[in-house]
This record gives structure tokens, sequence and C-alpha cells, in this order.
């Protein structure tokens, strides 16, 4: 039996804050505990309630926050845990000085390039603890270990690759005619999507320009954007759809529970992201028997394989992009080869279970061999005690 804890410092949603309910809820088995420390309310708090588990919550705010290391300490200790998984480069960092110190092991997460930015403050010292205090450094994807052992020097003896993966059972195949009918778009109108909170590293600017090549073409096409959009970049891409005239073409759902009903309901998925560790989304909308045309930002080109289970074309090439996305319209034996192709796949390499499985063997490995739990030890500890008094009791010695 071992304990486990679970550390973002993040509120999401979003991709890493999937993940991480994914592991803090669904790794629970009858032999082992799980408990999750959250830095404030929001959707992981919301989401990790409606599954069932009620977080503790603690400030991480400052760029040092030492009460809050403090406070990751002083619950390793209390509670007796094992191992801690923590996610993004913040948690990381923090969980590694408390692994540390508390002698237990840490694997780090890392879901993107902005995890480390090159422009990062503090990127030695920050990778020196990591080094220290992470037993492992886990990459979603392989492009991005590679980048970021490039870039930090984060140790590559302790880094490994571990996909994200998908529900089969929430995202499948079952189209439906909901946005069509929630916007009010004719039956024959070509309904474009993505995926993902409105972030510099989405690049959708460049879907804009896209879409202002398309309509303009064929007045059929109709593209969506699910995801939060509160901030200064949405604005700016507001003033850029009213500049294009899109503003009847270009559509912003917002924040989505129902991703699967969404993305049940696209034509075409396209990702126009400039950087990308992974893509739930992409895989996502192959589940779902979506054809997908992604720019080649890391680690769609693990995913997709050009011309087979997807189209891959070049960062901020919106030329290339339109025209990605008119072949998968027009081509139908395309368009059928490549969603029965990517279905396959993602139904087979990027399942949940299968992202579960290698976590769980992961950490078997560091609580394994050599290394025992927190009451092992602490049993064996009182083992070797009692036969110490009692060796000494009967003169032995």
């Amino acid at each position: 039996m071992a304990r486990f804890l679970h550390a973002i410092d993040t509120t999401g949603p979003g991709g890493a804050e999937t993940v991480f309910v994914d592991l803090a809820t669904r790794l629970t088995g009858s032999l082992d505990e799980h408990f999750v420390l959250i830095t404030g309310p929001g959707w992981v708090q919301d989401e990790l309630r409606r599954r069932g588990v009620t977080p503790h919550l603690v400030s991480a705010h400052g760029s040092f926050n030492i009460p809050y290391l403090g406070t990751l300490v002083r619950f390793i200790r209390h509670h007796r845990i094992d191992l801690v998984q923590s996610h993004l480069l913040g948690s990381n960092v923090y969980c590694s000085l408390a692994g540390a110190i508390c002698r237990v092991p840490v694997v780090s997460t890392f879901h993107g390039s902005v995890d480390l930015h090159p422009t990062e403050r503090h990127v030695a010292l920050k990778t020196f603890v990591l080094n220290r205090g992470s037993s492992r450094c886990v990459f979603v994807s392989d492009s991005l270990r590679e980048d970021i052992t490039q870039r930090s020097r984060i140790s590559r003896l302790k880094a490994v690759t571990i996909y994200n993966g998908i529900d089969p059972t929430a995202f499948a195949v079952r189209h439906n005619q909901t946005l069509r009918q929630e916007l009010g778009l004719a039956h024959t109108a070509i309904i474009v999507g993505a995926v993902g909170n409105v972030r510099p590293s989405k690049g959708y600017d460049t879907l804009l320009r896209t879409a202002a090549l398309l309509h303009s073409a064929d007045a059929r096409y109709h593209f969506v954007i699910a995801g939060d959009y509160e901030n200064i970049l949405a604005r700016k891409l507001m003033r850029l759809r009213t500049q294009f005239g899109l503003e009847n073409v270009v559509h912003f759902l917002g924040f989505r529970q129902d991703i699967a009903e969404v993305l049940n309901s696209l034509d075409v998925f396209v990702l126009s992201s400039d950087s990308e560790g992974f893509s739930l989304a992409t895989v996502q909308a192959m589940a779902c028997g979506v054809p997908v045309v992604a720019t080649r930002s890391g680690g769609p080109e693990e995913i997709v394989h050009d011309g087979v289970t997807g189209l891959l074309v070049d960062v901020r090439a919106e030329s290339q992009l339109a025209a990605g996305i008119q072949r998968v319209t027009e081509d139908t034996s395309l368009r059928e080869s490549l969603v029965v192709n990517a279905l396959e796949l993602a139904q087979s390499r990027y399942t949940l279970e299968a992202m579960l499985d290698s976590y769980r063997t992961l950490y078997a490995e560091l609580l394994g061999g050599n290394t025992t739990t927190t009451r092992q030890r602490e049993q064996n500890t009182d083992t070797q005690s009692l036969n110490v008094k009692r060796r000494v009791s009967s003169g032995r010695p």
C-alpha cells in the first residue's frame, strides 16, 4: 500500500489540468491512497469534486513562496506520502525541493515548451533543483523531451516520455447537429473547429487568416473555437475578426463542458498552434472520427502521420492550412481514409488506460526494488529496534 500526493499550481481548464485530474482520480486502487493539493478554486477543483475527490487548497502566489514549500513538506510528512506527482514548472520545482527535503521520490511532468520558456528566470537554478529532487521528469512527447532537455540541461537519465491518453468511452464517433442548431447554420455549412484556450501558442491569428482565405472562396465555411477567451489576446483576435469581416463566420464558443459533442459536430478539426507539447484535443478529434489538419508544432508530428492519419502543414502558413482543410473537405476518399486510420490509432495507442499503465509502471519502478514505502520503512525500523532490544535483554550481541 502506497500514499501518493498529486500537485499542480494552475486551476484550469486545459490539457495539463485534464491529465492531472485523470491521474489523481483514476489511479486509485484498493491498496493505495491518493491525496490532491491545488492552489485555488476553479475548473480543477470543480472536476475533482464531481469525481468524488475533495482536494486540499493552499496558496502558491509569488516568485518564491516559502510558506507553500513549508506546507508541502508538512503535508508529505504528516500524511506519510510515498511518492509525489507534480505537473508544470512551478509545482515541479516546489515538489522537487520538498521531495529532496523529505527524501521521497518525485515525478515531474512537463506538458509544453512554455513549461520552461527560453525567457524563464533562474533557469539554471530551477534545473538544478529538478535534477536534484525529481526522480523522473516525464514529457508528453519525444519532441518536447528533446526540446527541454537541450535547452535546460535537465538530466537525460531522468527524462522519459509518456503520451497523454483519452477515455474512448467519452470520445467516440457520435456525429450530431449540435453546433449547426446552436449557431443557426445551414445544413450545407462546412464547420471547421479548434479546441483550446486562447493563448499565444495556439496561433489563432493564423486560423483567422485561414478563415478569411477559405470564406472568400467558399461562403459555406464557418469556423468555431472552443475554449476560454477572456483575456487581452482574445480582444485582439476579435478586432482582427472584424477587420476581415468575419463576425458571422468565426464563432468563439467559450469554455465548453461538452467537448465531445462539439467535436462530433465538426466537419474538420484544425490545429493552428505555433508550439504544442502533445495536443490532447487532436487525439480527441481523431477518436470522434473527425479529419485532422495540424501544424508541425512539435507534439502533433508524433500523433498525425501526414497523409495517413491526418494532414500536416507548416507553422504560420495560412495558405497551406487553407489548402489542407479544402483538400479533406473535397476529397471524399482521402477524408474517409484519414478518419479510419486515425480512429484506429487513437483507440490503440493514445488511450487513457495506456497512459495510466505507463504511470503505474513508473511508480512501481520508483517504489520497488530497494525503495520501500514510508510505512514499510517505519515497520522495518520498528522491527529492527525490537530485535535490538531482544538481543540486549538476552545478553546476545
